[in-house]
């Protein structure tokens, strides 16, 4: 996928769910993985020409385990000109020896979310973003049907009061496989996850049954997806699509 492409999908979400206005200050939650690079910078280029000016803050929650290398991050925010900062915590620690938590994802993921919107308002953000894409987007929804009996997704934008945070997610219209492809295309750094529950999460289970229903029956991942447009769910239903989409 090319630049332009991934800068005209990130347009349509900002767009049609009014995810930017004029001077927002918007801490980008950078993991290291593909999505967080992948939407850093579709942001970064979208700040560039957008109609209603934005600055964008990189922010890193460090778990505090070994061999998270997060010198090609540092790099790539050099060379986009970007603010990056990085939130040291004992998180990893926390969750695998002090606790020794079996399910540690729900947990690990409160804390990160904590830390990472502490940091937010304390670099004068008022709004956060987070890097969940189309397939994210379903397999969540899987996941709430099949894990906890009802139909429901995340919402593309979500206002926090306690924090007094906006929260968006201006990937949901990309495609996984075109984040891979994007980040092929222009050679860009990724940084390994170093927790030891990677890869063995119920989210991983979602990802393979959609992808196993979308063989089965193509198109499905689709169909699911124009399913949730039209669902109403909190958040979907103040879609502002433009003519001709």
């Amino acid at each position: 996928m090319k630049l332009q492409k991934l800068l005209s999908l990130t347009r349509k979400a900002v767009d049609e769910f009014h995810m930017i206005q004029p001077g927002d200050r918007i801490a980008v939650g950078v993991s290291g993985g593909k999505d967080s690079i992948a939407m850093l910078c579709a942001l970064n280029g979208l700040r560039r020409f957008y109609p209603a000016p934005f600055s964008i803050e990189a922010v890193t929650v460090s778990l505090g385990l070994e061999g998270f290398d997060l010198e090609p991050v540092k790099a790539l925010c050099r060379e986009m000109e970007v603010p990056y900062t990085v939130v040291s915590t004992e998180i990893g620690k926390i969750i695998f020896q002090d606790r020794k938590e079996e399910n540690p994802c729900s947990l690990c993921a409160k804390m990160r979310k904590g830390a990472f919107n502490e940091k937010a308002k304390e670099l004068g953000c008022n709004k956060i973003a987070y890097a969940h894409h189309k397939d994210d987007v379903i397999e969540t929804m899987l996941m709430s049907l099949i894990l906890e009996g009802r139909f429901h997704t995340f919402s593309p934008v979500t206002y926090l009061d306690r924090m007094d945070l906006t929260l968006i997610r201006p990937m949901l219209y990309v495609d996984e496989a075109d984040v891979k492809g994007f980040l092929n295309k222009y050679r860009l750094p990724t940084v390994k996850n170093p927790c030891p529950a990677d890869g063995y999460t119920q989210r991983e289970y979602a990802k393979e049954l959609l992808a196993r229903l979308n063989r089965e029956q193509p198109g499905a991942r689709e169909r699911m997806f124009t399913a949730i447009l039209k669902s109403g769910f909190s958040g979907w239903e103040n879609r502002t699509p433009k003519k001709g989409r």
